[in-house]
Parts: C-alpha cells; sequence; structure tokens
C-alpha cells in the first residue's frame, strides 16, 4: 500500500484563516501609508507656493491679484489636491482641498501669509482629525 501525500482540508483551511486575518490587520495600515504619501503632495505644493508668494510681495510690496496667478501651482504630479489661492492685497489663504476620488476629499490644507497652517478633515477616515494649528500628517491629529 503506497502512502498518499499532501495536504488535508483541516491544513488548508488553517492556511486561508491565517491569510486572512494578516490581511485584515495589514490592508488599514497600507491603506493610511498610502494616505500619508498622498498628503506629502499638499504640504510640499502649499510651502513652496508660499514662497513663491513672498518672493512676489517683495518685488511688489502687495499681494495682488497677479500674486495667485504668478506663484501657482502647476506640472504633472499634483492629482491628488487641487488648489486655490484667495488674497486681498496684504493678505492671502493658500488651500489644497482633496480629491474625492482619489480617496483624499475628506481633507483640506491651508497656509496663511502668517504662516498659519491648518487641516480641515470634514469626515472621518478612521481617526484621521483636523488640527487648526499644523497639518495633519498622521492619525490622531498629529502633526
Amino acid at each position: 500500500m503506497a502512502k498518499q501525500g499532501g495536504f488535508t482540508l483541516i491544513e488548508l483551511m488553517i492556511v486561508v484563516v491565517v491569510i486572512g486575518i494578516l490581511a485584515a490587520i495589514g490592508y488599514p495600515s497600507y491603506t493610511d501609508y498610502v494616505r500619508r504619501g498622498k498628503i506629502a503632495e499638499a504640504t510640499s505644493t502649499l510651502a513652496d507656493w508660499r514662497a513663491k508668494m513672498e518672493t512676489y510681495y517683495l518685488d511688489n510690496r502687495n499681494y495682488g491679484a497677479g500674486a495667485c496667478g504668478v506663484a501657482a501651482p502647476s506640472g504633472g504630479g499634483l492629482k491628488y489636491f487641487t488648489y486655490t489661492c484667495a488674497t486681498d492685497g496684504q493678505t492671502y489663504t493658500l488651500t489644497a482641498s482633496g480629491v474625492g476620488g482619489e480617496g483624499m476629499g475628506p481633507f483640506a490644507y491651508t497656509i496663511t501669509n502668517q504662516n498659519v497652517r491648518a487641516t480641515t478633515v470634514t469626515s472621518d477616515p478612521k481617526g484621521w482629525t483636523g488640527n487648526t494649528g499644523c497639518w495633519v500628517t498622521k492619525k490622531g491629529g498629529v502633526c
């Protein structure tokens, strides 16, 4: 009588359960990791835009309507946020609003001419909260 080799059904079920548990733990961590990578687009673009606005102010002594257009972010790689500028001539507010189709819809980042940074999270994507004093880059309102 020859001995048959292979796996039993119970062994296969145990493997499937272990893979399911690992996926349940790993997937949320992975999605947060991807989200933090997308947030980097907003924070770096706003910081660069602010520097350009300050250069415009040094040249023109105001943040006129032309400042927003001259310094506006452009180019490839800007796909997770849309950018807006509001100015009254002596102050400005730059805003990066998340694109909903890319999973960043609840997020909005702002910076002013006084370098006041704020984050608004309109709905709670599992532990993410806004902060009126900084740009949130991690869960729980951590800056």
